[in-house]
């Protein structure tokens, strides 16, 4: 009778540790998965639909803004572990018509892409990419026919919504004739307190993405 239950203790400890051993490779496994899981979803995604170029061009002699977007931006949807990986390589084409700078007379909008995007050499889309070298951001800008490289200086709020800032000469695109055919269609529009009219050649760029 002592053998038999010293046999009826044995199996029931080994069916216990058996069911120990179970619980817990389960568990280390649920584990794995969650820290998976959660790597997975720290990993950074940049969408078109979250991001939003911005441009400032300059009239007068007092310089005074006028500002305007891309309504499109296209680009494939990526993912990163970081803002740099997420944005190095990124391609994206704008197309001039969803130029739009929310003028009340519904008149500039059409006289920027007639009298100036449509005095360039495919004057119907813009391409670029986004290079990213030891932290060193630079947008390649192809437009009229030219493609050129200027710098950008980058932020990330704590909110990861990252701002990248950058300036255009529109002289090393080759685009001052373009810039001349603007000032005479706006000749009026462009004269300050001075009566002179101008038409800056720099023209600030704003990208702001929310990751």
């Amino acid at each position: 009778m002592k053998r038999i239950s010293l046999y009826l203790f044995v199996a029931v400890l080994s069916v216990t540790m058996s069911c120990q051993k179970n619980n817990k490779t389960e568990n280390s496994e649920k584990q794995t998965q969650t820290e998976q899981k959660e790597t997975k979803e720290e990993s950074l995604k940049l969408t078109p639909q979250k991001t939003e170029l911005t441009w400032t061009a300059y009239k007068t002699t007092d310089k005074t803004p006028v500002n305007g977007t891309f309504k499109t931006l296209k680009f494939e949807e990526q993912t990163g572990e970081n803002v740099a990986e997420l944005f190095n390589n990124l391609e994206f084409s704008i197309p001039v018509s969803s130029l739009f700078t929310n003028d009340d007379t519904g008149t500039r909008d059409p006289k920027i892409k007639e009298s100036f995007f449509d005095k360039m050499i495919d004057p119907d889309m813009l391409k670029g990419k986004i290079m990213v070298d030891n932290e060193d951001y630079k947008v390649q800008i192809n437009m009229n026919g030219e493609t050129n490289t200027i710098p950008l200086k980058v932020e990330v709020s704590d909110s990861n919504e990252v701002t990248m800032t950058g300036t255009m000469e529109l002289k090393d695109w080759k685009a001052l004739d373009a810039l001349s055919s603007l000032n005479e269609a706006c000749y009026d529009l462009h004269k300050g307190g001075d009566g002179v009219s101008k038409t800056w050649e720099d023209v600030a760029l704003e990208v702001k993405a929310q990751l």
